[in-house]
């Protein structure tokens, strides 16, 4: 019976542990500034070098989102495993660490970033991570102070392994797209949608066979760059069919950056325990040897139009 007791208050001990040690994935700018000097707050800046070296966070380290990209050939790949050990250790992440991820806070494609990052981090065993809700320009607007000199901070020792959990690979996809057992949640632009335009990258416009349509966008407080609290969240997640469901739910889009807002929204705030993430996409998908199913795709005429549109735009 002591033995029990020991174990049963051992448990609770971890899992109160547990709790207080949890982050909140979304953090206002006062919330951050008040974990500056937390020694195990590690803030990482996305934006390019030059936005970076004009004014941070005080004691953001820089790590621009290209670095967490794939090749232009499929953006939304995840990098080799060695690449991204390199990158996380200069940055001198460890499992320990609480990462909170920074952008520009231009508009909701911009907060795609932030969500990718984050994924990509928590893929890599970082559990304790956070966004700055509206990034750099809600912190100016804030009225708190931003900083310009440089940071540097001792490289880590940290070896992450993938974890399965969280993705979705193309092989896989192939099997629930034939079963029918998820619910496959494309997260572009109707238009994309719909077939009307593709990704440049991309080999032919539509989506998944049997995909729905929820926009990134909508997540967001109007006219903002801030991604709306846990309970709307719900409540929007609710009005969509994709609150409480039985099956899993893979998020896509192009190159899985739009994609990984709706992966953060529903798995972080929503609480969603089996929701993934298609990294490589419509690019990934539509490249494929042989012809995977898709609905949407308009038929040669069309995609003749679009691909002139997109070439005269890429001039």
């Amino acid at each position: 019976m002591k033995n029990l007791i020991a174990g049963i208050a051992a448990l609770s001990l971890t899992t109160v542990t547990s709790v207080v040690l949890a982050a909140q994935p979304l953090l206002t700018p006062a919330e951050l500034q008040t974990k500056l000097t937390d020694p195990t707050v590690r803030v990482i800046d996305i934006r390019d070098p030059k936005s970076y070296a004009a004014n941070h966070v005080p004691g953001a380290l820089s790590a621009p989102y290209g670095k967490w990209r794939g090749p232009a050939s499929n953006p939304g790949e995840l990098p080799a495993l060695n690449k991204l050990t390199e990158l996380v250790q200069n940055l001198g992440i460890t499992p320990d660490t609480h990462a909170v991820v920074v952008s520009s806070g231009a508009n909701d494609t911009d907060f795609g970033a932030t969500a990718r990052v984050y994924w990509t981090l928590k893929v890599l065993g970082v559990n304790n991570l956070s966004i700055l809700n509206g990034g750099v320009k809600a912190w100016q607007g804030a009225g708190l102070a931003l900083s310009n000199s440089p940071v540097t901070v001792a490289k880590s020792d940290f070896k992450p392994t993938l974890d399965p959990k969280l993705i979705v690979t193309r092989e896989q996809l192939v099997g629930l797209v034939q079963t029918n057992d998820a619910v496959l949640v494309d997260a572009r632009p109707a238009d994309f949608f719909q077939g009307n335009t593709r990704h440049v990258a991309a080999a032919v416009p539509g989506t998944l066979k049997n995909a729905v349509n929820v926009e990134h966008s909508m997540w967001f407080k109007p006219g903002t760059s801030q991604v709306v609290g846990a309970s709307e969240a719900k409540s929007l997640a609710l009005k969509n069919n994709l609150a409480d469901q039985p099956k899993e739910i893979v998020s896509f889009c192009n190159t899985g950056h739009w994609a990984a807002t709706n992966w953060f929204v529903l798995s972080e705030l929503v609480g969603d325990p089996d929701v993934k993430l298609y990294a490589g996409s419509m690019v990934d998908w539509s490249k494929a040897e042989g012809s995977l199913p898709m609905d949407n795709v308009p038929n040669r005429l069309k995609q003749l139009v679009i691909d002139t549109k997109l070439w005269f735009a890429n001039l």
